[in-house]
């Protein structure tokens, strides 16, 4: 600089650009008289303040005034029946619902930056998208429960079917509405697995795979970790008996046992109990291996919701890809009716037939009772009418 002999360049300071006159996101929503119920949830989460801060971008998925009466009637266990005026619902909010409740709920409908509808994706599997919200804060402060938003078949965050107004602008982000009020899942896989009384052949399974593997790298603690995104297609205690039942007997004939009603007997009662996974007697065929492998062949490494699920069968790797990478996978097909899917299959590549997912009775029954599209902290369980045999 001083052979230029020269003073340095100045530049002015970039003008500080004028905040927006429009409102912010919690203001549109308290200015859309459909979205009431939803703003004095906001009010009673305690984020009204910071959801107006116009420094910050957001999306929020939120639900109509018909989404949230429906919710309220269900977690007031019914005081609030369904034509009770609106007053009614807002009062339920303010004087009972836990203001951590409502947090939990507003903060997992919140995430980062504008994401408009033109930007999901429509690939499988879900787009994978944080929210606002630490589930374990004590693990983490950059811990965030993610949401699963898609374009394929529809529009959907989780299972859940994005409604119209979509994309609606706020100097601060941007809205969309959701059929139902989507609530943040508070238990992990094996949570449910090991208390599901129709699913005790899968824990047992589990147990019996894990006896070969040394802690932390077992499938319990895989089902339990906050870090892991997994789709568990969980055959029921019907569909692993019959399975036991016929390879339990094939193995009696090929070791000299009489083919017929006296051994089919034997093998019924054998594989009549989730003992069967912890009987000594079958340790050599059922070793810790090979219950291993047919128990990863159930799981995929990333989270399926099934309306996201391929309209034609399309194989997708499973965690048994991981020992054998060369494996063709399961088959994944969808069918959907309009809004929601109705049927879903999965094909192992040694089976006869696919398995059906044993379909909700209801679109969104939800745990202890659901059976597809059950969301839990580190993944979603699908149960399932076959047990899938990869070889």
């Amino acid at each position: 600089f001083s052979s230029c002999n020269k003073d340095v360049e100045q530049f002015p300071d970039p003008a500080t650009p004028a905040p927006s006159t429009d409102p912010a996101i919690a203001d549109v929503i308290k200015n859309n008289p459909d979205d009431s119920l939803y703003y004095r949830l906001i009010v009673k989460s305690g984020l009204l303040a910071k959801l107006n801060t116009k420094t910050t971008a957001y999306t929020m998925f939120v639900p109509g005034n018909s989404a949230m009466r429906s919710f309220i009637t269900a977690a007031s266990g019914g005081a609030v029946p369904p034509g009770a005026p609106d007053a009614v619902f807002s009062g339920f909010i303010t004087a009972n619902l836990p203001a951590a409740s409502a947090a939990g709920i507003v903060s997992y409908n919140t995430c980062p930056q504008a994401l408009r509808s033109t930007s999901i994706t429509s690939t499988f599997p879900n787009f994978q998208y944080p929210s606002i919200l630490n589930p374990a804060p004590t693990v983490s402060d950059l811990l965030r429960l993610t949401t699963f938003p898609t374009t394929n078949n529809g529009a959907w965050l989780n299972n859940v079917p994005l409604m119209p107004p979509l994309d609606v602008p706020a100097a601060n982000g941007v809205i969309h509405h959701t059929a139902v009020v989507v609530t943040p899942p508070q238990r992990f896989l094996w949570d449910r697995i090991n208390t599901d009384a129709g699913l005790t052949y899968l824990k047992a399974a589990i147990i019996r795979a894990d006896s070969g593997t040394v802690a932390p790298g077992t499938l319990q603690g895989a089902l339990q970790n906050i870090g892991a995104n997994l789709t568990v297609f969980a055959p029921t205690d019907a569909a692993f008996q019959a399975t036991l039942t016929g390879a339990i007997y094939q193995g009696l004939v090929a070791a000299g046992y009489p083919a017929g009603a006296t051994t089919l007997a034997t093998a019924t009662a054998l594989a009549s109990s989730p003992t069967v996974f912890s009987n000594p007697l079958l340790f050599s065929v059922l070793t810790a291996r090979t219950v291993q492998g047919i128990v990863v062949y159930h799981i995929l490494g990333q989270r399926a919701f099934t309306n996201n699920f391929p309209t034609t069968t399309t194989f997708v790797p499973t965690l048994l890809n991981g020992a054998v990478p060369t494996h063709p996978g399961v088959g994944l097909t969808g069918t959907f009716g309009i809004p929601f899917f109705t049927a879903a299959t999965v094909k192992g590549a040694a089976n006869a037939t696919a398995a059906n997912v044993v379909i909700n009775a209801s679109p969104f029954t939800p745990d202890p009772a659901g059976t597809s599209d059950q969301h839990y902290l580190n993944g979603v369980i699908h149960k399932i009418d076959q047990v899938l045999l990869p070889q």
